[in-house]
C-alpha cells in the first residue's frame, strides 16, 4: 500500500493530499529511511512522522483498503510520541 494512502486510511493524517505533502517534504521515514508518498508500506514497518514540534513513531499492524473510524487505530501501534520545545 502507498504511504500516503496508509496515513489517510489509518486516520493518522486526515487528507491524502496533506499526507502526500508531508511525505514529499521528507518528514516521514519508513524503517529509518526517508520515504516519499509513493513508498510501499508493509506490515511490521516502523514509520516516523514529524509534525512541527511533535515526532510520532508507529508500527504497522495490518493493511486494509478502507476502514471505519473505530477500526482505523487497529492498523497501527503507537511506539512513541515526543513533543519538542520550539525556541
Amino acid at each position: 500500500m502507498r504511504l500516503d494512502k496508509f496515513l489517510k486510511i489509518s486516520r493518522i493524517i486526515k487528507r491524502r493530499t496533506v499526507a502526500k505533502e508531508v511525505a514529499d517534504q521528507g518528514r516521514v521515514q519508513i524503517n529509518s529511511q526517508v520515504a516519499k508518498s509513493s513508498s510501499t508500506v508493509k506490515v511490521d514497518d516502523e514509520i516516523t512522522i514529524t509534525f512541527g514540534n511533535r515526532v510520532m513513531a508507529i508500527k504497522v499492524k495490518e493493511l486494509q483498503e478502507s476502514t471505519k473510524k473505530e477500526d482505523a487505530a487497529k492498523m497501527y501501534e503507537l511506539i512513541s510520541e515526543e513533543f519538542t520545545k520550539i525556541n
